[in-house]
C-alpha cells in the first residue's frame, strides 16, 4: 500500500489554518438534510483538528452548479445540519479565497470552524486550475482530504491542493484506504467478490479487473442473466444484454486462465411479472425457465452453496445486490448471503468490505450493515477502485 500522511503526522497545529475537503453533498428535504451519514463520517477529523487548536476551514461541493453561483446550492444550506452533528457553532464564509476569507480567519479563534462556500461555484474547481488551487491554498497552512467519495475526481479541492500544501488523509479517508487495501491491495486469500446489479455493461471494467485478483467471482442480479445466456441458457423474458454474451464468455475465459472460479446461479426464483409476491412466483433450475417468465433472484440451493464458498474464503468484496431486492420475495438471496457473510465476519474468519449505493441499501435491508468489516458510502469512487483505477484524490496524497 502506498504510504500517505495521516493526522498522526501533524505536529503542533495550534493557530494553524487547516483546509479540510469534506463531502457535504447531502440529500435535502424541505430545507434540511434527510441523511447526515456523510457529516457523521467526517466528524472525527473536524473535531480532532479543532480540539488540537487549529482553525478549521471546510471545503465542499453541493450539487452541480457548473461554475456559477446558485443560491439553492450554497453550502450555507447544510450549515445547520453540520452544526447539529458536530454540536459546534460554525462560521459561514461566502467565498473560498480572497479578502473575505482572510478577514474571517482573523475573526476565528483557535479551535473554531468555518464553512467555505460551494467550491463548484468557481469554474477553476472542476477544471483543476492550478492558479485557483493556489488561491485557496494561500489561506491555509496544510491540507486534509477526508472526502474519499470525491477522490475519483481530479478537481482543485480534491487533487490540486495536495500539490501546493502539505497534504494529509483525514480519519475517514485513512479508514477507507486501509479497508480497501485489506480487500484488494494486499488481501488475505482466498478472496471472493460478489458483483450484482442490473447490467453487465456498467460493471465490465470491474469484472475484467476482479477476475485477475480474486479466487471466487460470484455474479448475481440482472447481470447474471447475461452470463447464463452466454452459456446457452434460455432466460425467457428476463432482463438480459444479449449483445454482450460474447463479452461475458471472454470474461469467463479470462477467469479460467487466471484460476478464478465464476459462480453463476443454477437455481433461480422466477415470476411472470415484476411485482410483490406475484401468484406466478416459483423456484426452478435455470434450464426450466419458461419463455414468459423472468429471473428475479438467485435460488435457495445456489445461495446455500455460495454460503459454503464464503466459508472457505478469508476476504470478501461486495458490490451490488443478488436479485431485485427492493421487492419481496426477490430479496431472499441478497439477505441470506449477506447474513452468512456478516456471521463469518463476526466470527473473525472473514474480512468483508462492501460499497456502492444499492449495496449499502441492500445490506441495511438485510440488517447486517453494522456487522461487515467496512462499508464504503462512496458510489463512483468505490466502483472506480474496484475497476483497478488510480483515484486522483488518493494518488495526490501519496505523491
Amino acid at each position: 500500500m502506498s504510504s500517505f500522511n495521516t493526522l498522526d503526522d501533524l505536529g503542533d497545529i495550534t493557530g494553524k489554518v487547516a483546509l479540510v475537503r469534506v463531502d457535504l453533498n447531502l440529500p435535502m428535504q424541505e430545507g434540511r438534510a434527510s441523511d447526515v451519514t456523510r457529516v457523521e463520517a467526517v466528524k472525527p477529523t473536524i473535531l480532532e483538528l479543532a480540539d488540537r487548536g487549529a482553525k478549521v476551514l471546510l471545503l465542499a461541493h453541493f450539487g452541480r452548479p457548473k461554475g456559477a453561483r446558485h443560491s439553492t446550492m450554497s453550502t450555507s444550506m447544510v450549515q445547520g445540519d453540520v452544526e447539529r452533528v458536530l454540536d459546534r457553532e460554525i462560521m459561514f464564509i461566502p467565498e473560498v479565497m480572497g479578502p473575505v476569507v482572510e478577514q474571517s480567519i482573523g475573526i476565528l479563534r483557535d479551535g473554531d470552524i468555518g464553512l467555505l462556500d460551494n467550491v463548484r461555484f468557481w469554474p477553476g474547481e472542476e477544471a483543476n486550475d492550478a492558479e485557483f488551487a493556489k488561491g485557496i491554498a494561500a489561506h491555509g497552512d496544510f491540507y486534509v482530504n477526508d472526502a474519499f467519495s470525491a477522490a475519483h475526481r481530479a478537481h482543485a479541492s480534491t487533487e490540486g491542493l495536495a500539490h501546493v500544501l502539505p497534504a494529509y488523509a483525514g480519519r475517514a479517508m485513512e479508514k477507507e484506504l486501509k479497508a480497501l487495501d485489506a480487500a484488494l491491495g494486499n488481501p488475505q486469500t482466498p478472496v471472493a467478490a460478489v458483483v450484482g446489479g442490473a447490467k453487465v455493461s456498467t460493471k465490465l471494467d470491474v469484472l475484467e479487473n476482479l477476475v485477475g485478483k480474486v479466487q471466487h467471482l460470484i455474479i448475481g442480479g440482472g447481470m447474471a442473466n447475461t452470463f447464463l445466456a452466454a452459456r446457452g441458457v434460455d432466460v425467457g423474458k428476463s432482463l438480459c444484454e444479449h449483445d454482450l454474451t460474447a463479452t461475458a464468455n471472454a470474461i469467463m475465459d479470462k477467469a479460467d486462465h487466471a484460476g478464478c472460479t465464476v459462480h453463476l446461479p443454477y437455481d433461480v426464483t422466477v415470476a411472470k411479472e415484476f411485482a410483490a409476491n406475484p401468484p406466478s412466483v416459483r423456484t426452478c433450475n435455470v434450464h426450466e425457465v419458461a419463455g414468459d417468465e423472468m429471473i428475479l433472484d438467485v435460488g435457495p440451493l445456489a445461495v446455500e452453496a455460495l454460503g459454503d464458498v464464503l466459508k472457505t474464503c478469508r476476504t470478501l468484496v461486495w458490490n451490488g445486490p443478488m436479485g431485485a431486492f427492493e421487492i419481496e420475495p426477490f430479496d431472499n438471496a441478497t439477505v441470506s448471503l449477506a447474513r452468512t457473510a456478516a456471521a463469518l465476519t463476526q466470527d473473525g474468519s472473514l474480512i468483508s468490505v462492501a460499497g456502492g449505493g444499492d449495496t449499502v441499501a441492500a445490506l441495511n435491508h438485510a440488517g447486517v450493515a453494522e456487522d461487515f468489516t467496512y462499508i464504503s458510502t462512496a458510489g463512483g469512487a468505490f466502483l472506480e477502485w474496484m475497476e483497478g483505477k488510480a483515484l486522483p484524490g488518493v494518488a495526490a496524497l501519496t505523491a
